[in-house]
């Protein structure tokens, strides 16, 4: 019976001189997309922070055995930088489309208030024109007093004044405490019928 020979597996590092390496060449950030790249891109930015790279990567068409793997690999600058620039660049479009710029912020107001009268809700066209104003800056002045630090680290002095201060700004009431036993409380008793 004669020997079966068995095939040596092929050296992948030893290449012959001259010949391109094998697989993909190395992603640039000037690669085109494909078009499940640009989808996983509008998926990803369009619903971030709600849905993971792994969602996202399914909702773009990869494999659900893969897509764990994927949304890792599409977001990794070394990997797919072309993607992670696409990424960037979406996410600075939706920022400049959505931001919120004086102008745009008292027109929009107006047309709310518009809308709320057409429809007869007074309380919320007057809420609108007030955030108007506001926005205006010197129509409505909002002022208050934030203080920091607590009872604890004022002086003695400085409990007193400010105690002082309270009686001679607000009218107090006298109470006497009294002093209350604990007592059982008695209930009527109920008839059975």
């Amino acid at each position: 019976m004669a020997k079966k020979r068995m095939r040596q597996p092929k050296d992948k590092s030893m290449k012959p001189s001259g010949t391109r390496p094998a697989g993909r060449p190395k992603a640039t950030k000037e690669t085109p997309l494909t078009p499940r790249q640009t989808l996983f891109v509008r998926e990803y930015v369009g619903q971030y922070p709600l849905i993971t790279k792994t969602e996202a990567a399914r909702r773009a068409g990869y494999s659900p055995n893969s897509c764990s793997r994927r949304g890792y690999e599409l977001t990794h600058p070394d990997l797919n930088p072309h993607v992670v620039a696409a990424i960037q660049a979406y996410q600075a479009e939706l920022d400049r489309k959505y931001a919120v710029d004086y102008k745009r912020h008292v027109k929009d107001l107006q047309i709310i208030r518009d809308k709320a009268l057409d429809a007869g809700s007074y309380s919320a066209a007057v809420a609108a024109e007030t955030r108007r104003g506001m926005a205006e800056g010197n129509i409505y002045i909002s002022k208050s007093e934030v203080r920091h630090g607590t009872i604890d680290q004022m002086s003695k002095e400085e409990v007193l004044k400010a105690l002082e201060e309270l009686k001679q700004e607000h009218e107090f009431i006298e109470i006497s405490a009294e002093r209350v036993t604990e007592e059982e409380p008695e209930f009527p008793e109920e008839e059975e019928e």
